[in-house]
């Protein structure tokens, strides 16, 4: 073995070490639990800051851990099966983060063409539109618009409006049990810049949600998320 494959061999090695070291450490620890930081790794092995990386990437590639964008490296939730929407609010506690909800319209409309389309309604039919700006740990995350066909949820604006949509839907037994969902990079416009504590013209990502129960649809949403402050998971296959 000449002196390159030597040198290969034994930072594989270092990899498998601290990968191994760092699973062990994390074994029993609960969902949200900081994984060691790759300063105090690099320290501990004396390696490389790649080694480390290499073997942090191969854990969240596992499941094991997540990262938090300006947060650090995490334990992870045991992943959802395919198929299993989560809401903000179950997603932001999953990532050992407080969820907080700020309403900024809340009132009947009629639905538009594109609206009415995707909730497979009549164009001027009334529907629930809900604008919020939600943050979590205190930090601005997203906007999200969503609109729910009125007639599946008599009363809905004159009970309070919930802390979660989702949990709100569950009660009256029409929570989505999959969804359509596209993701596409944007430029943050004047008014979503100021909601999200960003300049103009920053980096965003734009999510558009048709939420449906078996084939009646429940909810459209769309929602303008910080680039710097979500990660998008997504798990591809399931249980054969």
């Amino acid at each position: 073995m000449d002196t390159v494959d030597v040198r290969r061999a034994e930072r594989s090695l270092k990899h498998v070490q601290v990968r191994e070291y760092v699973r062990d450490l994390l074994a029993a620890a609960e969902p949200g639990t900081a994984a060691p930081s790759e300063r105090e790794l690099v320290a501990q092995f004396g390696v490389a800051r790649m080694t480390v990386r290499q073997a942090l990437d191969a854990l969240v590639g596992e499941g094991l851990l997540e990262r938090v964008p300006g947060r650090g490296t995490f334990v992870a939730q045991p992943r959802h099966r395919t198929g299993q929407l989560t809401s903000f609010t179950e997603d932001v506690r999953r990532r050992g983060m407080l969820p907080e909800s700020q309403t900024l319209l809340a009132r009947r409309e009629q639905a538009g063409p594109g609206v009415a389309r995707a909730l497979s309604i009549t164009p001027g039919d009334a529907v629930i539109h809900w604008k919020r700006l939600r943050r979590a740990d205190q930090q601005v995350v997203c906007i999200e618009d969503a609109y729910l066909n009125e007639v599946l949820l008599p009363g809905f604006l004159q009970s309070g409006m919930p802390t979660s949509l989702y949990d709100a839907l569950s009660a009256r037994g029409l929570r989505p049990n999959w969804a359509e969902d596209s993701i596409c990079a944007d430029a943050a416009e004047a008014e979503e810049a100021q909601l999200l504590e960003v300049p103009v013209g920053s980096p965003v990502l734009r999510h558009s949600r048709r939420g449906l129960l078996d084939d009646k649809p429940v909810e459209v949403s769309r929602t303008v998320y910080r680039h710097d402050r979500h990660t998008v998971y997504v798990q591809l296959g399931g249980d054969s």
